[in-house]
């Protein structure tokens, strides 16, 4: 029978065993001190809507497109109540909670407090490997001397974002990142009648508790563990982390494969040796929408990459970097979804370059029943040079081949790039709805789309990326 982890001073910390089950995993490998942390902010989003608007103090908030493909970003723990979580579909979230207010969300109000939270972690270790908006793992060894233990830390650094952000977060520590993140999971507060219920706010594996802590957890929570391979370790009767581990080595990777089976064994027996990766490198950058209304012409969807083109070309140049691989997302009307990519000799960061490769490899897409989501993202990125030098034959006519459209896109990047030198400094100047391309012209005048505009699908008033086709 495992023990339950025992709360004490706003902190909690997995009881003591005279001896843990390894499942027949062998000697477990050498202890180290709980000293990765895991910061993870409680509804994130929802938090901050009703931050900014206190008259949703209370109230069961849901952050997401409110319409018929909408779905929960998250949610305030008055929703929670009454089953909705994030990822649900916005229909089943309005059926479970029909009173609940929906708000679209505004991602870069999000990304503004994200950066106040980066400034808080920064202030404890320079090891801060952030996930996302909301989250982040710290590395705090070299900080324990000044700071204290890690579970002084954990409790320090609620203090500050609740008294500079206004804002709760929970956090776990433990001997690696795994841990760490299921640790800051126990802590987190949980949905009760009358709303939103205190959690241990710190929670602390130690080394020695690690697999009391883990094994009777459900294989699930294990990284890399998706629905595919919880079905599959299921029909060998694998239904927790312990089950896991008292596996063979041979079974699973006869099960699972030889990579994959051999990380699991490793995880469920507590090794996770990834460290905390301070300054992880960005790896792509995209733009993605789900339409109101399926989208049948292949012109309108163009019309909507060369959107999202310009949208991914601004953050690119923003972070003086360049993509060489572009890559173009279509989700159909079945659901099935269909991904097409093409990768350049030279790096892009202008979006009529982007769009040129764009709308070819849409031309490739068959459509006979119509796109629901969009996507157009850029990869392989590196640091942008600047030796181009301007030239004024503007006109080409976007190719229908990727083939033929890499000659055209390299002519656009040349040929646009110092424009979109001068088109950024108009936009930071007199905002961004000063200048921008006719596929930027709506009802409104130029709606420049930032990045992530729409991720949660349309809402019932229409706003969201349909509104261009019309």
């Amino acid at each position: 029978m495992w023990s339950t982890p025992r709360v004490s001073g706003g902190f909690a910390s997995v009881a003591e065993h005279g001896s843990s089950r390894s499942g027949g995993a062998g000697p477990v490998a050498p202890r180290l001190a709980s000293s990765i942390l895991h910061v993870d902010m409680d509804s994130f989003f929802a938090s901050v809507e009703v931050l900014d608007d206190p008259t949703l103090a209370g109230k069961p908030v849901i952050v997401g497109g409110s319409g018929a493909r909408g779905v929960v970003a998250s949610c305030t723990y008055e929703a929670r109540v009454y089953g909705v979580h994030s990822a649900m579909p916005s229909l089943r979230a309005r059926q479970l909670c029909p009173h609940a207010v929906f708000v679209d969300g505004h991602y870069g109000r999000y990304s503004e407090v994200s950066t106040q939270l980066r400034e808080v972690l920064f202030s404890f270790t320079p090891l801060v490997e952030p996930i996302g908006l909301d989250e982040a793992f710290l590395d705090v060894r070299g900080a324990s001397r000044l700071l204290g233990e890690p579970r002084e830390i954990g409790v320090a650094i609620r203090r500050r974002v609740r008294e500079e952000l206004t804002l709760d977060c929970s956090v776990g520590a433990g001997r690696s990142k795994m841990i760490a993140k299921l640790a800051s999971r126990a802590a987190k507060p949980r949905a009760g009648p009358e709303g939103k219920l205190p959690g241990k706010g710190v929670v602390v594996v130690e080394p020695q508790d690690e697999l009391a802590f883990l094994h009777p957890k459900a294989v699930e929570q294990l990284w890399g563990v998706g629905p595919a391979t919880a079905k599959r370790l299921a029909d060998i009767g694998v239904r927790t982390v312990g089950d896991l581990a008292a596996l063979p080595d041979a079974v699973l990777v006869r099960t699972l494969g030889k990579a994959h089976g051999q990380h699991l064994a490793a995880l469920a027996r507590g090794h996770d040796p990834e460290p905390v990766v301070p300054d992880r490198p960005t790896k792509s950058v995209g733009h993605e929408e789900t339409f109101r209304d399926d989208i049948v012409d292949r012109h309108v969807l163009q019309r909507h990459a060369l959107r999202m083109a310009e949208s991914v070309a601004g953050h690119l140049r923003a972070s003086g970097q360049v993509a060489r691989t572009i890559t173009v997302k279509v989700k159909l009307a079945d659901f099935s979804l269909v991904t097409r990519a093409h990768t350049m000799a030279i790096g892009l960061d202008t979006g009529s370059a982007i769009a040129a490769i764009a709308v070819a490899l849409i031309d490739a897409v068959d459509l006979p029943m119509g796109a629901r989501l969009l996507g157009v993202s850029a990869s392989g990125l590196q640091p942008a040079s600047v030796d181009r030098q301007l030239r004024f034959n503007l006109g080409e006519r976007a190719p229908v081949t990727p083939e033929a459209g890499t000659a055209d896109a390299a002519r656009r990047q040349e040929h646009w790039r110092e424009v979109m030198a001068a088109v950024d400094a108009i936009r930071r100047r007199f905002g961004t709805a000063a200048v921008g391309s006719v596929s930027m012209v709506g009802r409104d005048g130029i709606v420049v789309p930032a990045r992530r505009q729409s991720p949660w699908g349309p809402s019932d008033d229409g706003d969201g990326g349909a509104d261009h086709a019309r």
